[in-house]
């Protein structure tokens, strides 16, 4: 083991406004060697997801720190121990370690880990539907919109990762569910997979106006729930249509991840105010003693073909930069993940 090599991928150079492929380096490093309370885990599939943006941005505080140019980049990886010394792990295990993306191989304290079942789903879909994107929706949906039968929910970027379940949840839960995407053919995807009422194709408005009044025609009786991922003439239109009471989960906002000033806000936040709103950002960190309700609710309808998935997958550990950078260009449908490894080492 110690004469093989390891690869993992760095960072060259912070980025300014949309990062480029050639900020990203791949080095050839040696493999770890577990020592006590620690395992080797070898990366078979890992995450690539907007905030990591923000992790690029070392002038910035986050909830998050900034990465490190001395070090290799991290994220949500599904992998496998190869070695353990940590109690409740054995080589063989499959685990979702959320430092184990953007390497082959890394060490594990069992701190951040959760043991996955490799016959209950794909590996791919623990970085997704049942990982962090799923768990992320919902949150959103379930503590804070909290929608019941009736109501209509928006949901901007909407066969994303996050997006796409949030549509489906809130179909099950009785809802209109409209939704925003960047493309015909996710459009239709949503419409026919997804279930969404309306799919809505952003890039026929050219402006927040124009998206406004297709939103109106949509939700005749105003927006009760918006799901918010994209931020800019998607946070506009909804605030020109949100209902008295609705309510809004900030969920991300892509579309301004990238600015090098900040960006204008929308003019109409007042509406906020005098329709009696509630908007609330959120993390989904903050609802990790939730894990097991999600599960419990997200696993079961997966496993009854009631929520419906898609993912954009890459090969190689290479191909992570290119994954990341394809985020922002909009051409995942669903989630991005990468294959570093083989499922069996």
């Amino acid at each position: 083991m110690s004469e093989q090599k390891a690869k993992a991928i760095y960072l060259k150079r912070y980025p300014v406004g949309m990062p480029a492929a050639d900020e990203f380096e791949i080095k050839n490093i040696d493999i770890p060697q577990p020592g006590d309370g620690e395992m080797l885990c070898r990366t078979v599939w890992m995450s690539v997801d907007p905030y990591m943006r923000g992790r690029m941005r070392p002038d910035v505080k986050s909830y998050i720190p900034p990465f490190s140019l001395d070090a290799p980049l991290e994220g949500g990886a599904v992998s496998e121990v190869l070695e353990s010394n940590v109690e409740g792990f054995t080589p063989g295990d499959y685990v979702v370690d959320f430092a184990g993306g953007w390497k082959t191989h890394y060490i594990s304290k069992g701190e951040r880990t959760q043991k996955v079942d490799p016959n209950m789903a794909p590996l791919s879909a623990y970085l997704g539907v049942l990982g962090m994107p799923g768990m992320t929706a919902w949150a959103g949906v379930t503590q804070i919109l909290k929608p019941v039968e009736g109501e209509t929910l928006f949901v901007s970027g909407a066969a994303g990762a996050v997006g796409s379940v949030v549509c489906q949840l809130g179909k099950e839960k009785g809802c209109r569910v409209i939704g925003s995407a960047g493309s015909k053919e996710k459009c239709d995807w949503l419409r026919e997979e997804a279930g969404v009422d309306v799919a809505l194709n952003y890039k026929d408005y050219s402006n927040a106006g124009e998206l406004t009044k297709a939103l109106a025609e949509a939700a005749p009786k105003g927006v009760n729930c918006y799901f918010e991922n994209v931020g800019g003439d998607h946070l506009e239109a909804a605030l020109n249509c949100i209902a008295m009471g609705g309510r809004i989960a900030l969920c991300g906002m892509i579309a301004v991840y990238n600015d090098t000033s900040p960006p204008a806000g929308p003019p109409n936040l007042v509406n906020l105010i005098g329709r009696g709103v509630m908007a609330r950002g959120f993390i989904v960190s903050e609802y990790a003693d939730k894990a097991m309700d999600f599960a419990m609710e997200v696993a079961p309808m997966l496993g009854a073909g009631k929520i419906k998935f898609q993912e954009t997958k890459y090969d190689g550990l290479g191909q992570a930069p290119a994954a990341f950078l394809g985020l922002f260009k909009g051409e995942n449908a669903g989630k991005a993940v990468v294959r570093v490894g083989p499922d069996k080492a």
